[in-house]
């Protein structure tokens, strides 16, 4: 067996193999922090159940936020919804501009016939 090829059986393991196991608790914490710090689950492989695992918790997390905003008494306090769990193939979800007091100005002038 070739060296390339000895490398592509290991890089194909699923993540929770022995091997892949092995090369993670041998690996230094400066290592693990590093890779903590630009990690992209996005791009990594998940299985079907994994898959599905995600959507459940995803659902799960969108129920607890609606029972929390059915319950609290101001909309005010209405907490933002959850972030779905990032999967492999999809970024992360771009965050919504705020409207300022600036921007709410302009939209209102735009919107009375103001626009220049």
């Amino acid at each position: 067996m070739s060296w390339r090829r000895l490398r592509v059986l290991i890089q194909h393991l699923p993540p929770e193999s022995a091997t892949w196991t092995a090369m993670r608790n041998a690996a230094d914490p400066a290592e693990l922090a590093a890779q903590a710090e630009k990690g992209e689950p996005e791009k990594g492989r998940w299985s079907q159940t994994e898959q599905l695992l995600a959507l459940v918790a995803d659902r799960v997390a969108r129920l607890e936020w609606a029972l929390w905003s059915v319950n609290i008494e101001k909309k005010s306090q209405r907490p933002d919804p959850p972030e779905p769990l990032r999967r492999p193939g999809v970024g992360p979800r771009k965050k919504k501009p705020k409207l300022n007091s600036n921007s709410a100005d302009r939209l209102f002038q735009l919107i009375q016939g103001g626009a220049e």
